[in-house]
This record gives structure tokens, C-alpha cells and sequence, in this order.
């Protein structure tokens, strides 16, 4: 997976972000109103549990058996005269859709959100060669107006505030200066992008799913964009990772059920459409991709992260991301999904550890990706590798053996327990260091260890 920006440590860059109080606290309730919004969603469905064990059992006996599904679907696309094309890395991606718009001299092109073409660096692969690259979801369409990448894998946008698009679009696109209203900026932006629909040679999109017994792939968009840049122009291109292959059209209905509600809480996205060959006198491509998934495949672990569907449910519920933004991660895809995928090529190795460990990623996952097993199994991988993000070298090797040390740990912590209860919080908050910033200390319980109170409650019963 690929990493964007310089190699800047997840906590320094997050230490940036919070130095914004007011921004941190809005951006956290932001995503909490979708973690709402979900559970909402997610307990008008009584069989949720049941959707949630079939969409993770379809996803893992997929994985299990890609070789196979991957061939009926290329078959299946040939029958339904769709051109299928295979790509082991992001250049051979974009040299094989680069290849495609040359030939039919292709200068405009509207794009629908694409993580996968983002992960490849397409846009400004195919800018550099003259074509016209327009990103029309709104969101994406607003951070490439804003020249950043997407800070979220859903909502691509959510870092900037009403005011800030409005600025944006009246120097981007020309609309009336200061204005905030969320109607008005949409109905500016659909004006805009109406205009690139109609002048674009080829559309292009990202895949949800790629059934293979149907040799069909099904996109899901709440705006309709996809279906506006595949239907107009002649050519149409739909690049997804190799991890997006189901079996059957009951697998795609039972995840389908599942993403929308998982992402923002709808009951399902507002346009679902599955392509299953061209239009008359026109052309469909599908590009199969792998950028090191099989690499990360080898590892039984590891892989169950590629059962992701990428609604972003695991985003929008853990507290490192939402009070440390997307763009703290150092990676294309942020969050915990983000660090269960790119932890392996991360220079700064830090990106492991913006994780509490708290397990709300993996509860609320609608595939049941073991997220913080697997993000605990990418610390260990570092760790043994001796490659500790800086700082934590230094000392863990000697809070390793503290805490395997029965007496020196039992002596530490009654020493911490009487410290808290007769000093003043003032002086022993400095010692917890960036732990005590925004938090206050423990009261020390009155019952002293847990091993006493054990002993003295339980042991005997």
C-alpha cells in the first residue's frame, strides 16, 4: 500500500493537528455522529450478528480460494465481452489505463472515488501526459480542488468545515464569496461537474465487488457520479484490487446490505449498479490489481485484512483517528484498516502504535476483520525486527523487564499508589508525561493491589 507525504511519525504529526482544540473537538463529533448514525442502522437489523458472520466467512472463503474465483470471473467478462487486464503493481495499472485513453485519444476524463487509483498515483500520471483528470464524487472532487489526498476512505472531506469549501469553491469555480450553505455549494458543484460529464471522453470508476459467477462489478455511490461517467462516454474503466472478487450474487446482497449501513447508517447507498458489458458501440475494461496483497496473503493473520469491504466503520469509531485526523497517518488509507494494510512498508514504523488497543475497530467491523490482532501482530513484527518507532528503543527493553519482575514490579507500584494518595496532583502529573496532558490521574484504590484484593475476596470461593 502506498504512503503519501514525506516520513513524518504519526504522533508528530498529530501533535500538530491538536494543537487546534476547537478543530480536534469538531472533527471527533463529526465522525461520532457516523459511529451514531451506525449503531442506529445496525440495531434495526435483528439478524445484524448473523449478516456480519456471513459476510466474514464469504470474504474469508474468497480469500481462501482466489485463484479460483478470479479465473471464472475473467472468463465470465469475456463472455459478456467486457476486456479484462491484469496489473502486479501500481505502474503497470497505470500504464494499462494510460494505454486504453491512447487509444482512443482520450483528453477528458471523469473519475468516480477510487481508493485503488489513488493507491497508484493515476491522476497525476495521466495529468503528466496531457489528459484531464476530474474526480466528480463531491468529496473527492473538493479535495482535488484542494489539492490534498482524501483524509478518510468514505467521506474524503470530512476535515474541512462548510466555510472552508465555500472559500475553496468561490477561488476554484467562481461562486458568490462567503457562502456557507451546504444547498448552495452542492448545487455550485453539480454545475460544475455537469459540465465535465459532458465533455469527457472515457469515465472511469473503483469496484466494490467483482461477482465472479456473473463476470459483472457492482459501484456504490450515494450521487450517482459513476453511473453519469460510465453511461455518457463510449469507453468505460473500472480498476479494483484483486481483494474485491465475491463468489455469487448472494454474497454481493448479503455485503451490500452491510456497507451502506456500516458507513453512514443509510439502509443502502442511493445508486447500486452492476455493469456486465459494454454499452452498444462502446468499450468496457476491467483492471485486476495487485500491489503486494498476495505478499501480505502469505500470512493467515494478516490477510483477514482484505476481507474490508471499506466502509470506513473502523474509522469513524476510533478515538486515535478521530482526534488525530487522517492525514497524522502517514498513509493513503488512515485508521485502523489503513494501519492493518501499510504498517509493513512504513519507514517511520510508528503507525503500529496509533492504535489504543481498545478493539471498537474490530467490533464494529461488518466482515469481522480481527483489526487489533492484527495491528498487534504488526508491533510484534516491528519489534522483533528491532525497527521500535524512536524513543520506545530506548526504554521498553526496561519496562519489559520491569514488568516481568514480580518484586520490582509489586515495589513499583505500591510505591506509585502511596505517591498518589499524599502528593499533590501538580507534581506527579509531569511524570506521566504526554499520558497526563488531557487526562487527570487515577485515585489510588483504598484496597491496595489487585493482588490483595484477590486474596482476600476470591481466592477461597
Amino acid at each position: 500500500m502506498a504512503l503519501i507525504g514525506g516520513i513524518e511519525s504519526h504522533a508528530s504529526a498529530a501533535e500538530k493537528f491538536n494543537r487546534d482544540v476547537d478543530r480536534v473537538n469538531w472533527h471527533d463529533k463529526a465522525l461520532w455522529n457516523l459511529r451514531h448514525k451506525r449503531d442506529l442502522a445496525a440495531e434495526s437489523q435483528p439478524e445484524w450478528e448473523d449478516l456480519k458472520q456471513l459476510g466474514s466467512e464469504y470474504k474469508l472463503h474468497t480469500l481462501a480460494n482466489l485463484k479460483h474465483y478470479l479465473t471464472e470471473f475473467e472468463a465470465n467478462c469475456k463472455k459478456n465481452g467486457i476486456v479484462v487486464h491484469w496489473a502486479k503493481d501500481g505502474k503497470e495499472h497505470n500504464e494499462i489505463v494510460h494505454s486504453i485513453l491512447a487509444k482512443h485519444n482520450v483528453k477528458n476524463l471523469v473519475k468516480s472515488k477510487s481508493m485503488l487509483t489513488e493507491e497508484c498515483h493515476l491522476n497525476p500520471y495521466l495529468i503528466e501526459r496531457g489528459i484531464d483528470v476530474i474526480d466528480t464524487d463531491l468529496g473527492e472532487r473538493i479535495i482535488q480542488l484542494n489539492e490534498q489526498p482524501p483524509s478518510h476512505i468514505v467521506v474524503p472531506a470530512i476535515h474541512l468545515k462548510k466555510e472552508e469549501v465555500g472559500e475553496l469553491f468561490h477561488r476554484k469555480i467562481g461562486s458568490e464569496k462567503g457562502a456557507s450553505c451546504p444547498t448552495y455549494l452542492t448545487k455550485q458543484a453539480r454545475a460544475h461537474l455537469r459540465q465535465k460529464f459532458l465533455e469527457a471522453d472515457a469515465g472511469l470508476t473503483g469496484v466494490n465487488m467483482a461477482v465472479a459467477s456473473e463476470g459483472a462489478v457492482a459501484i456504490a455511490t450515494n450521487e450517482g457520479n459513476a453511473d453519469m461517467g460510465v453511461n455518457l462516454p463510449k469507453v468505460q474503466i473500472h480498476c479494483m484490487g484483486i481483494d474485491k472478487i465475491v463468489p455469487n450474487m448472494d454474497a454481493a446482497s448479503v455485503l451490500s446490505r452491510t456497507l451502506a449501513r456500516n458507513a453512514t447508517g443509510q439502509p443502502i447507498t442511493s445508486y447500486t449498479t452492476f455493469y456486465k458489458g459494454p454499452k452498444e458501440g462502446g468499450e468496457m475494461h476491467v483492471v485486476l490489481v495487485d500491489n503486494g496483497r498476495t505478499k501480505l496473503f502469505q500470512d493467515e493473520l494478516l490477510a483477514e485484512a482484505y476481507k474490508c469491504i471499506r466502509c470506513g466503520g473502523c474509522l469513524n469509531t476510533c478515538p486515535v483517528y478521530r482526534r488525530s485526523s487522517g492525514f497524522s497517518y502517514n498513509a493513503l488509507i488512515p485508521g485502523p484498516i489503513g494501519i492493518a494494510v501499510s504498517a509493513g512498508d512504513d519507514e517511520t514504523h510508528s503507525l503500529a502504535w496509533a492504535c489504543s488497543l481498545c478493539g471498537s475497530c474490530t467490533q464494529v467491523c461488518p466482515t469481522k476483520v480481527p483489526l487489533d490482532k492484527i495491528i498487534f501482530k504488526w508491533r510484534r513484527i516491528h519489534s522483533e525486527q528491532g525497527k521500535l518507532p524512536y524513543g520506545k528503543n530506548g526504554y521498553m527493553p526496561w519496562v519489559g523487564k520491569f514488568m516481568a519482575n514480580e518484586t520490582m514490579l509489586n515495589l513499583g507500584m505500591a510505591s506509585a499508589r502511596t505517591a498518589l494518595r499524599i502528593l499533590p496532583d501538580a507534581l506527579m502529573k509531569p511524570f506521566g508525561m504526554d499520558w497526563t496532558k488531557h487526562r487527570e490521574l487515577p485515585k489510588a484504590p483504598k484496597t491496595g493491589s489487585f493482588e490483595a484484593w484477590f486474596k482476600k475476596n476470591r481466592e477461597n470461593k
